[in-house]
């Protein structure tokens, strides 16, 4: 090998190490952009909203309202680092939110494996725990437990015997709200 040779060699060599780091600077400058600021606004808009709804902003006491503040703090920490578009940010918060409710994001379809039973006769969709199917109710039509929700004046809804109500395939849950009486 001739020295022009290992000379254009060892040139190429540098060249790619000046490349790498180039690209690991500009990679540590876009992180270091990424993640300027120690807290994002809707991180900053939750304090002041659990603040205005009456939730100590350092309880140092163990209880549920520091428990819950914390977990929407953290939430919303990992939401706001994920960096979504508005739209994407709607998607997200959208699915999230139907998915920790344990709701279906499709429409459920009666096939067999969305079916575990649960008792004898007893069949519960394993989509949407609220609806079942057996054989001496509806004449064996499956049907959700909290097709109607009942709305006390005071604003607080319960569900009994009364909720159930047969459904079709496909079917996307729906509940209905009716005001009760005193």
């Amino acid at each position: 090998m001739s020295a022009d040779s290992r000379a254009v060699e060892y040139h190429e060599d540098e060249k790619q190490d000046i490349y790498s780091k180039f690209v690991r600077a500009m990679w540590n400058k876009y992180d270091r952009f990424r993640n300027r600021r120690s807290v994002s606004n809707v991180v900053l808009h939750a304090k002041r909203e659990l603040l205005a709804a009456g939730y100590a902003p350092d309880d140092k006491e163990e209880g549920p309202n520091k428990w819950i503040q914390e977990n929407i703090l953290e939430l919303l920490d990992v939401f706001s680092k994920q960096g979504h578009s508005g739209f994407s940010a709607s998607y997200c918060i959208h699915a999230f939110a139907t998915l920790a409710k344990f709701e279906p994001l499709t429409p459920l379809t009666d096939a067999d494996d969305e079916w575990n039973e649960v008792a004898d006769g007893v069949k519960q969709n394993n989509r949407c725990n609220h609806v079942f199917k057996q054989p001496d109710r509806f004449n064996g039509q499956a049907y959700d437990i909290e097709g109607i929700i009942f709305k006390s004046p005071d604003g607080s809804c319960f569900t009994s015997s009364d909720s159930f109500v047969p459904i079709t395939f496909p079917y996307y849950p729906k509940k209905e709200y009716r005001d009760v009486p005193e």
